[in-house]
């Protein structure tokens, strides 16, 4: 089974700057995400930026890099360009891992991989049941359905399905979105030539234009359950107590 991983990172950001070169634990947060995309087994693993501070950080631990344009609307759009970078195959397994993921799980990763490898899915992806219902009303975190054969019916900030009255359910009943793709390449071209829909605009998830297009999208249950990301400075403390009681 062989892939490719893209790791989108941009160095502006409205609420955290500079995000992906902080440092947890004396290690800007980028380098945390390459080694355990590197721990997966993919073939290659290539940060995706438009910042020379990035490159230059990316060249300084070994990593590999490719400078892409600053205009980019999405995540998805940066992987795009640099697997045309890359020439990759239309055939070729495409895994956007995003940059803001110090401790993402090398084994969701590989998990999705294998799920387009062993099957003719559009996209996949990987799902976790909550273990909050105030997580389940929290718009940041993202809610899916799916049917019988894991294939998404819909993604949605708004809790998903509705309960009218959940005396007899506890929060596993519903199930958190993890933020990895995965794609064919001649897929993404296909997915980055698509206008921008209403759903995904209403719900600002740029996987609902998939859905509206009408890709088949699995929806994996999580190896391991998903990590602290970095999305304010504050979880930085957050993420470097993590790794401390692990260590």
């Amino acid at each position: 089974m062989k892939f490719t991983i893209i790791i989108p990172a941009r160095f502006a950001s409205t609420r955290f700057p500079g995000k992906p070169l902080v440092k947890i634990a004396g290690i800007s947060m980028i380098e945390h995400v390459y080694k355990r995309a590197m721990e997966s087994g993919a073939a290659k693993v290539v940060v995706a930026t438009d910042d020379q501070r990035i490159m230059d950080c990316v060249r300084s631990f070994g990593g590999e890099w490719i400078q892409t344009r600053a205009d980019h609307q999405s995540g998805s759009d940066r992987v795009y360009e640099a697997a045309c970078a890359l020439s990759l195959s239309k055939d070729e397994i495409v895994l956007n891992v995003q940059g803001d993921e110090p401790l993402i799980s090398a084994n969701n990763i590989a998990c999705i991989a294998k799920a387009l490898n062993d099957n003719s899915w559009d996209m996949a992806t990987l799902r976790e049941a909550f273990t909050s219902f105030d997580d389940i009303q929290n718009p940041n975190q993202v809610k899916v359905v799916v049917d019988t054969q894991q294939a998404a019916l819909y993604f949605s900030r708004s809790p998903i399905p509705f309960y009218a009255n959940h005396s007899n359910l506890t929060p596993k009943d519903w199930f958190r979105h993890i933020g990895i793709y995965g794609y064919r390449l001649k897929f993404l071209a296909q997915f980055n030539q698509w206008p921008v829909g209403n759903l995904e605009t209403f719900e600002s998830l740029e996987q609902l234009r998939a859905l509206e297009s009408g890709a088949r999208i699995w929806v994996g249950k999580a190896a391991d359950p998903s990590m602290p990301g970095v999305d304010s400075p504050e979880d930085v403390k957050k993420v470097e107590a993590w790794l401390l009681r692990n260590a």
